[in-house]
């Protein structure tokens, strides 16, 4: 519910309308999970409430999996059985840089140069040099955020575009998730994290489990939620779409919009039809003429993600399509070096492919930043979430499955 709801709530049970503002804040603030903790409340009212059937659908951890970079990948699940997953990264991936936002300035000021980020990537490695001694490092007490902090949430569980280098299409689409599911996620990570914005900054992607778009109604609503009950600001949140063209149209008119990003993946049709079904229905001319048309706000840039799939989109031929595709748009482009996963048959691509890649886009005036990327030991990095509860041979040494009780005992 949001505020609105919240205070029809109140006003048809017989109470002061400042009843639907202590609701607020403890769902979403004190991120309560039962009535019986809504101390603020009159113990008849929250009875009332109860016989009503209002609950407080708090979303429920069911498993931890804790990267050795310090990426935790939650699995998260709902009454009716279904799970999605939801990714905490204590120091983002660069993803926000450039984009001409407070938390763009503060990931470029904390992220180093292409290559580094790129070569990253080796948390087995780093482990038996014995650079990471303790991987599960304790949460950070509130306060000490770094403001680089990213949350990356799901919007439905599974997902029906069907990229062919993305595990999650695998799943297939199951259902939306609503408003509530969406932003639970949010408040379940922010508990288990310790962390309360807005004291605390932290950055929200939608670029989970599921096509935002495609699920229009509840990821609007979601939005206005964690701004208005959550507290985290709309220009640190950023939604990512495959390129659903009349929504893109449609957001651009919404007043509580977060930052947008396309996934682009490809430089012309053939290749991105190939890679992105989607693309039959909504072709580059129709994708790029809704980027060129999308009403930015001051200081705001579009992002275009771009998978890079060794030997499939990473020419030099490549980069120089897409360099001419977004000539004259107020853009940045984040290159993703392809994140592996069981039954996807595509290759990582070279370090030097990267970053040749980044320099023939940066060479033709647009700005273009390396993901860095986050949590592949435990398969939480971007395209590889599906709700993975086994991982390769190779990497069950360095993965870590914590219970909720684990933890508390």
């Amino acid at each position: 519910m949001d505020r609105e709801e919240i205070s029809a709530l109140v006003s048809e049970a017989g109470e002061p309308a400042y009843r639907a503002k202590q609701i607020m804040d403890a769902i979403y603030r004190q991120r309560v999970e039962t009535l019986e903790e809504i101390s603020t409340l009159p113990l008849e009212l929250r009875e009332k409430l109860a016989r009503n059937g209002v609950t407080v659908g708090a979303a429920r951890i069911e498993k931890r999996f804790v990267s050795v970079d310090g990426t935790v990948r939650y699995l998260i699940g709902f009454g009716d059985g279904q799970s999605v997953e939801t990714v905490w990264m204590p120091e983002g991936d660069g993803g926000e840089a450039g984009d001409g936002s407070e938390a763009g300035e503060e990931a470029e000021s904390g992220t180093p140069g292409a290559k580094a980020q790129f070569q990253i990537s080796g948390p087995i490695a780093a482990l038996k040099r014995g650079a990471i001694q303790n991987p599960i490092a304790p949460p950070k007490s509130r306060g000490q955020n770094s403001g680089r902090s990213t949350i990356c949430i799901s919007s439905q569980v599974g997902c029906a575009v069907d990229c062919q280098f993305c595990l999650t299409a695998l799943l297939g689409v199951k259902r939306n998730l609503t408003a509530g599911e969406i932003v639970g996620q949010v408040c379940a990570v922010l508990k288990d994290q310790h962390v309360s914005p807005p004291e605390d900054r932290i950055n929200l992607v939608f670029m989970g489990m599921g096509e935002p778009f495609l699920n229009y109604e509840n990821f609007t609503k979601a939005a206005r939620l964690l701004v208005e009950g959550v507290g985290i600001a709309e220009r640190r949140m950023t939604v990512s779409t495959a390129g659903i063209v009349p929504r893109i149209r449609e957001f651009g008119e919404e007043s509580i919009r977060p930052k947008l990003a396309i996934s682009l993946n490809a430089s012309n049709d053939v290749l991105r039809t190939r890679l992105m079904p989607l693309n039959k229905k909504w072709n580059l001319e129709m994708l790029m003429a809704a980027a060129r048309d999308f009403p930015l706000r001051t200081r705001e840039w579009i992002t275009f993600e771009y998978v890079l799939l060794g030997g499939v989109n990473d020419e030099p031929e490549n980069a120089r399509e897409v360099a001419e595709l977004l000539r004259g748009l107020r853009c940045k482009v984040n290159l993703i070096a392809l994140n592996p996963g069981p039954g996807i048959d595509f290759a990582i691509p070279s370090a030097e492919r990267v970053t040749a890649f980044q320099n023939i886009l940066r060479d033709a005036g647009i700005p273009a930043f390396v993901r860095r990327p986050r949590g592949r030991d435990i398969y939480a990095a971007c395209g590889q979430l599906k709700r993975t509860v086994e991982v390769a041979t190779s990497l069950e040494p360095q993965l870590h499955v914590i219970s909720p009780q684990q933890l508390e005992g």
